[in-house]
């Protein structure tokens, strides 16, 4: 099925200032998002840390038990510029997510954040074999969260709301349990789950630990037409992300570092052999700006290749990684768009297109949310941007000259 809507945009005032930002921010808070990379353990509310501290006795073991240095401890620790110190925070997170009622709370919760921040599609991610020190094991996990997923939906849908929710099972790539993992995955697939698990992923330190060692995890997932996302290209280089592709990855987490198989010619800035194929295969890039940041890939969101990615097509999308330790939300990290590269919402729309395209669910669920949630959020957007968007930032937006493409493939 495929709709197709091509309407001129009304022109917006390009004038930037700090309340023009206020204004847009407002408007992109209040749009659609698509979220396909975002960790459980990374995304819990400080307050919850501590309740489930309590509940199993590791308060002790905490850094703080007041929850705005809590919170701030997280940050820190993801400020530390590489990755394997940035995961040092996962512990903590860890240690207090290992009874079905915590997942579950976890979850729930997880699905209500992103729900108040207009998230109408999300993929949350999180490693089973992290959460067996109490006695569940994998597919106890797995249930667990479902449950929480599907209460998260209810919650939201009850205070008007609509978010589907996803769940991604991950492999922890220093471990030797892929297989097992794959197993899970292939047990709870689509329909085994009532739809909410819809993929794999493998996670953890990547220098090291090459996506070629769980080779026949991969096998077994391909044999059985599992989508599979490979973190790849974050902390290691080009050849992580070549092997991504070869283990058969749908999509690849995080990615950024594709941008070190770039060379430059009189032309200018050109892909190489293996930015060439994730680029001409429209393979997607899970890229997580404000993470990105924290674990050291660049210094700043201003200096992220992201724009330039976006320039040379391609197929982008913006996420959160761990909604605590970055302090962020789906809609800080668009704003960050916005505010260093000039993003306006004709950008957005095109992220939010391309993640809800790239989502590991079922077509006729895609559809559903594009037909019945973002076309007319943005179409409304058009309709109203006289009246109610008075400014833009950095001449960014909708413009005389632009043309907004609406297109479902």
């Amino acid at each position: 099925m495929t709709n197709s809507l091509h309407s001129d945009a009304q022109s917006l005032d390009t004038q930037s200032s700090a309340s023009n930002l206020d204004e847009m921010r407002k408007v992109v808070a209040s749009l659609p998002k698509v979220l396909l990379h975002d960790h459980l353990d990374g995304g819990l509310r400080p307050q919850t840390v501590i309740d489930l501290a309590a509940d199993c006795g590791y308060t002790d073991q905490l850094p703080t038990t007041d929850v705005d240095e809590l919170e701030k401890w997280f940050i820190d620790t993801g400020n530390s510029g590489s990755l394997p110190s940035y995961l040092t925070a996962f512990a903590h997170t860890c240690a207090v997510m290992q009874t079905a009622e915590s997942l579950t709370r976890v979850a729930r919760e997880a699905v209500e954040d992103l729900a108040a921040d207009n998230v109408v599609y999300a993929e949350l991610r999180l490693a089973p074999e992290n959460h067996l020190e109490k006695g569940l094991d994998m597919q106890a996990v797995i249930d667990a969260l479902v449950e929480g997923l599907a209460q998260g939906e209810a919650h939201a849908a009850a205070e008007g709301k609509h978010i589907t929710a996803r769940l991604l099972v991950c492999a922890m790539r220093q471990n030797d349990n892929s297989k097992e993992v794959a197993q899970l995955v292939i047990d709870n697939y689509g329909k085994n789950s009532d739809g909410y698990v819809v993929g794999f992923d493998i996670a953890g330190p990547e220098n090291g630990f090459p996506p070629a060692n769980h080779a026949e995890a991969f096998t077994m997932l391909r044999e059985n037409l599992i989508p599979v996302t490979i973190h790849a290209g974050e902390d290691a280089g080009v050849d992580s992300l070549q092997d991504a592709v070869v283990q058969g990855a749908r999509r690849l987490g995080h990615g950024v570092r594709i941008y070190e198989d770039f060379g430059a010619s009189l032309e200018g800035i050109e892909c190489q052999e293996v930015a060439s194929a994730i680029r001409d295969r429209q393979i997607p890039l899970e890229i997580c700006p404000t993470s990105n940041v924290q674990t050291g890939v660049c210094d700043s969101v201003a200096d992220h290749p992201f724009s330039l990615l976006d320039d040379m097509s391609f197929a982008c999308t913006v996420n959160t990684d761990n909604r605590l330790i970055g302090a962020t939300s789906m809609t800080r990290e668009c704003m960050e768009l916005v505010e260093n590269f000039g993003y306006g919402y004709s950008e957005l729309f095109e992220l939010t297109s391309n993640a809800l395209n790239n989502a590991f669910v079922d077509l006729p669920t895609r559809e559903h949310i594009m037909d019945t949630i973002i076309y007319p959020a943005y179409l409304q957007l058009i309709d109203n941007s006289d009246e109610d968007i008075e400014t833009d930032v950095n001449g960014a937006g909708f413009g005389a000259e632009d043309e907004l493409n609406l297109t479902l493939d």
